[in-house]
């Protein structure tokens, strides 16, 4: 596997790769690696010819006393993971090569509306730089594939708006959220959570089961929500949001919306997890 930091080797390599024909499919990652992110590349060699990782802690997607500095970075062990899973190109740039004008000259993207809610609005500014980063990262490498983890659902949304908003070249595609075997989505921020928390946590998939299980037997969404929330709290959280909306639009659900998606943020200790759960009634 190729390891750089440099742009251009990565518009090299690519471009050799697209005179021969052959396509690229793209993971952008944070590092800290586990096995979510490794079903990932095992995806993406599904849909292209070679696949390209990047790892960038993107001090853009974090806001004001949020975790940037205590983000875990474990380069190695991430690289040698990824020679494992067969990537055959590493991008690790730093803020310097991403940002070298400094964040407050740095153009940026945003995606209006559907970034607004939720983590939108718990964390501002926060899919904006997510939004940035991203269309940054597409436009170094030129994918024809990106894969994406469907764990952070409305992530995953911003992106998909902003490519198809911008006429960008590149198919998104959402790979399930990889799970432990107690129901815990993976997740990097996993690692800060002390084995006890780690067993409180699992009472998230415990409470999304319950809400659809319950939704689909006709009960009332809002009542439901009430119910699983005070469950939650009664179980250490804290929450932030709790919510079952549209799973194509994030709007609210109409009667007669089939498809939905309940989206969760809550704090255990000073740690913030976010998962959700598609169903469809």
């Amino acid at each position: 596997m190729i390891t750089t930091a440099n742009i251009a080797d990565i518009r090299k390599q690519v471009k050799q790769w697209h005179m021969q024909g052959e396509t690229v499919a793209f993971v952008p990652t944070m590092g800290n690696l586990h096995s979510g992110h490794i079903t990932l590349v095992t995806e993406a060699l599904k849909r292209a010819h070679h696949v390209v990782v990047s790892i960038f802690v993107n001090p853009m997607q974090f806001g004001q006393n949020e975790d940037l500095d205590a983000y875990p970075r474990t380069l190695q062990d991430d690289a040698d993971a990824l020679v494992n899973a067969g990537a055959e190109l590493l991008f690790t740039p730093t803020p310097d090569i991403i940002y070298p004008k400094g964040l407050d000259k740095q153009t940026f993207v945003e995606v209006p509306k559907i970034g607004e809610e939720f983590c939108g609005a718990s964390r501002p500014g926060h899919f904006r730089g997510v939004a940035t980063i991203v269309c940054k990262l597409f436009n170094i490498v030129q994918p024809d594939v990106a894969v994406f983890g469907r764990k952070d659902y409305q992530q995953l949304m911003v992106i998909s708006a902003m490519v198809e908003d911008l006429s960008l070249p590149i198919d998104i595609i959402g790979i399930d959220t990889v799970r432990e075997a107690s129901g815990l989505a993976m997740s990097s921020r996993n690692g800060f959570l002390s084995a006890e928390q780690k067993v409180k946590a699992t009472a998230i998939k415990r409470a999304m089961d319950y809400i659809a299980e319950q939704v689909c037997a006709g009960d009332s969404i809002t009542e439901c929500i009430e119910k699983a929330q005070q469950q939650l709290v009664e179980a250490g959280f804290t929450m932030d949001f709790l919510a079952v909306r549209n799973a194509s639009t994030l709007a609210l659900p109409r009667t007669k919306d089939r498809h939905l998606v309940i989206l969760i943020a809550a704090f255990i200790g000073k740690t913030r997890l976010i998962d959700n759960l598609t169903f469809s009634r």
